[in-house]
């Protein structure tokens, strides 16, 4: 590859690395190391960079919201909120589908990560649209599209990294994604009547998915009930976006007041939380973090490549050249996002696409919190999208089916998705109305 320089020498690397399913975090680091070796520089400079990576209080956020996700799934947070919605909502049409959908939303602003939303949800949602008679192939799709959203309603993780990555403000993402969070919401909703069985809804109320001690009282008191015993779990993401938005805490410091808030609720007052669930908890959580942020590692010295040989301006500049349009430019990024998020996860793609992209974003004057949010949605969607969308192999594996049936069964809501993307690209307001009217 002589007519090529380090950098895209680097690039190609990293893909056949991907290709012969090298794991991501290290196909980043031997390809940013290649490049490195290939400019002249030591192994004493990566280390350097690879510390000054994951040395941002910022991304302090990124373990504790994790860790805050395991825990209010280990507590049991996670059965007593679908007890609830389930009785509030259960009988309307949809049945079991709109429970899924509310609980997939609510739970996004719990845990900040689709498949460990997947992972914490996914069977009770699954078995619970299957007593009501949906397809277990639609159930897992659902599932997959809903905790794929976990990463737009914020504290979402992805958008924590996008104000590191990008320099925005992350109070500014949390509060324009609510909106388009609830909106992708709806438009997964209006899936429910292609996809329902006749009689959803009317099916056992929680049978053999989550024991229902108030089965055969009146609505009202089973409504209450159930209020009541999930509502320490309901007030979680008040606590957490409350905090934020009226600056009693950093996004930063909520991930740590979310986690000592589960070890309360779990410890206290549901007294769920046992020595040996907090030991697996922790040792989840762990190894979920280490991932993470070895991909955040890796990436950054990947990214230092990147800048280091200009491919920044050779790209982005190409990107400009494309078309005086500023639609165009902005359809072909998008095209680029989704493409990337079918072969690879969401930090990944923010980490080698974002340096490029960025430089558009300003040149052309688009909203770096608009832009925020849409990069997010088109990252959520690469989540259920094959070959590898991380949620269709963790529903695969809840759901006991093949990534070939979740993925037709997450079909629908993928087309619902990207006409949701669309919308939210073309009305910037809806991302920004709510920054502005805070403001």
């Amino acid at each position: 590859m002589p007519e090529m320089g380090a950098g895209t020498q680097m690039i190609v690397l990293f893909f056949l690395l991907l290709a012969i399913r090298v794991p991501v975090a290290f196909s980043l680091g031997l390809s940013a190391l290649y490049a490195m070796w290939r400019m002249g520089f030591g192994l004493d400079l990566a280390g350097d960079l690879i510390t000054a990576g994951v040395a941002r209080y910022s991304l302090l956020a990124i373990p504790f919201f994790i860790l805050a996700g395991a825990l209010m799934g280990s507590t049991g947070i996670a059965e007593r909120m679908i007890r609830f919605f389930r009785v509030l909502v259960g009988g309307l049409p949809g049945g079991m589908g709109v429970v899924g959908t509310v609980v997939c939303l609510f739970w996004g602003a719990v845990s900040g990560s689709g498949p460990a939303s997947v992972a914490a949800i996914g069977p009770m949602i699954i078995r619970g649209m299957e007593e009501d008679g949906y397809a277990r192939a639609h159930a897992a799709g659902l599932v997959c599209a809903g905790a794929a959203l976990s990463i737009v309603i914020p504290p979402s993780i992805g958008l924590v990294l996008f104000g590191v990555i990008a320099e925005v403000s992350i109070s500014q993402l949390f509060i324009a994604a609510i909106l388009p969070g609830l909106f992708m919401g709806l438009t997964m909703l209006a899936v429910l009547p292609f996809i329902a069985p006749k009689g959803a809804g009317a099916g056992p109320a929680l049978a053999g998915m989550i024991p229902d001690p108030y089965a055969g009282l009146p609505y009202g008191a089973r409504l209450w009930r159930s209020f009541r015993d999930s509502f320490w779990g309901l007030m979680t993401p008040l606590v957490i976006l409350g905090g934020i938005y009226s600056g009693i805490f950093t996004p930063t410091e909520a991930a740590l007041v979310a986690t000592v808030y589960a070890l309360l609720v779990g410890g206290l007052v549901y007294r769920s939380l046992t020595l040996r669930a907090l030991y697996d908890t922790l040792a989840e959580a762990a190894g979920s973090s280490a991932t993470v942020m070895l991909i955040v590692a890796y990436a950054g010295l990947f990214g230092w490549v990147i800048t280091v040989e200009d491919l920044v301006s050779t790209y982005s500049g190409g990107l400009l050249g494309i078309s005086e349009n500023p639609w165009v430019i902005l359809l072909v990024i998008m095209l680029i996002l989704l493409i990337a998020g079918m072969f690879m996860d969401a930090i990944t793609v923010m980490f080698i696409t974002l340096p490029i992209v960025l430089p558009v974003m300003h040149e052309l004057g688009w909203d770096p919190v608009w832009f925020g949010v849409l990069v997010m949605i088109n990252l959520a969607i690469g989540l259920i999208t094959p070959p590898v969308g991380v949620n269709l192999f963790v529903a695969a594996n809840v759901a006991h089916l093949s990534i070939e049936r979740v993925a037709r069964g997450a079909l629908p809501f993928l087309i619902a998705a990207l006409v949701g993307l669309a919308v939210v690209a073309a009305l910037p307001g809806l991302s920004l109305w709510l920054v502005h009217w805070l403001s």
